[in-house]
């Protein structure tokens, strides 16, 4: 989930081929095309196993390692900063309710717990918070041991969760931090026409793009949504996995609000004729490409997220927009206390704060690519 480094160039004519030696990964995608009946899966079936199965694919073994030695940064990454902004927005939120004795933090995607370990640390050690605790959303257990080693020392008051069905129903700030672009898509190119869905073959024992039908009436939808005034081999990607997820985060009975920070587009931005070539890439050692079917289970793929129909969804549901722009433009504002605080002062701690704040906001660094949408449940 690695911070923009520009979009994919997948081809419209030529398949893509692995160069890499064929991972374990790449076997069981193998075998489960041999035993399919139409010999081809869905590239949102190949995502979602390249990044979740439980021993080979990319997150599912366990956090991967983030920031100069890693695959990617993330504002997390950055320093403890980001985690004390949020803290602060979790602050506003429990005051907006009218400080509640019970007031949750849920952070979804919480990787190795860094994120949660800079919010509690900020968070739960102030005083008159008594009644504030975090919870996390893990399915995964591998993650699970490793933030509760991390998170252990401030004990009952940092819970865990397996699905969001879980979650109870109380006051609550919802945090996810780069979850959506992560989701399995589907691949589609125009041929002038109509949609066709790239499908994931086999083809002399390489992996490579074929054309079909499409698979679901869900995607059939969508697509009928975009417009139709787009060059001939036109390919972009469809997350119907990240509209599911905010259906069923709608359901929780939390209230408060709804955190969500990513790199992502409207509508009018991600389905441009100019962005021909979708959004889609591979990202390894802090290098992108369109190599998507390259070395699968050891590099993350990635997509923009499509914050129009996310917003579309929540408003559907009555959810309202409290705040929706450049992640610089947000987090500035959330610092702004924080700032006044660090006037007149000189030390090295003063100005690590200001490098994070500069790498968060700056529109060189994060602070244009990612983007913060607040939603109000």
């Amino acid at each position: 989930m690695p911070l923009n480094a520009g979009a994919a160039t997948l081809t419209a004519a030529t398949p893509l081929r692995h160069l890499f030696p064929m991972t374990e990964l790449m076997r069981i995608l193998h075998d489960d095309l041999a035993n399919s009946q139409e010999g081809r899966l869905t590239f949102a079936q190949v995502m979602e196993k390249a990044l979740y199965h439980p021993q080979h694919g990319y997150y599912g073994p366990g956090p991967r390692r983030i920031g100069r030695s890693g695959d990617f940064y993330t504002a997390v990454s950055v320093g403890p900063l980001y985690g004390r902004l949020l803290a602060e927005l979790a602050l506003q939120g429990w005051k907006e309710q009218g400080s509640p004795g019970e007031f949750a933090v849920i952070e979804q995607a919480a990787h190795d717990g860094q994120l949660a370990e800079d919010i509690c640390e900020e968070l739960l050690g102030r005083q008159g918070t008594k009644g504030l605790r975090y919870l996390i959303v893990e399915p995964n257990p591998r993650y699970e041991v490793v933030q509760r080693q991390r998170l252990e020392r401030f004990g009952e008051r940092v819970k865990w969760v397996s699905s969001l069905a879980e979650l109870p129903a109380m006051p609550a700030l919802f945090l996810c931090n780069e979850l959506p672009d992560a989701m399995p898509v589907h691949l589609v190119r125009w041929n002038g026409q109509v949609w066709h869905e790239l499908y994931v073959a086999a083809d002399r024992g390489e992996l490579t793009f074929t054309p079909a039908a499409l698979s679901s009436s869900e995607l059939e939808s969508e697509l009928a949504r975009l417009p139709t005034d787009l060059p001939e081999g036109y390919t972009t990607e469809v997350n119907l996995a990240a509209l599911a997820w905010m259906q069923e985060l709608i359901k929780v009975p939390f209230h408060g609000q709804i955190y969500i920070a990513d790199y992502g587009l409207d509508d009018f931005e991600l389905y441009s004729p100019t962005r021909s070539t979708g959004t889609l890439r591979r990202y390894a050692q802090h290098q992108t490409d369109d190599r998507v079917l390259e070395n699968l289970g050891e590099c993350d793929l990635t997509t923009h997220i499509n914050f129009t129909r996310l917003i579309e969804t929540a408003e559907a549901a009555s959810l309202k927009v409290r705040s929706y722009e450049l992640q610089g433009r947000f987090l500035g504002k959330l610092a702004m206390p924080v700032l006044a605080s660090l006037e007149g002062r000189r030390d090295g701690s003063t100005q690590a704060l200001l490098r994070q704040f500069q790498s968060l906001t700056h529109p060189a660094f994060m602070g244009r690519s990612f983007r913060v949408l607040v939603l109000e449940k």
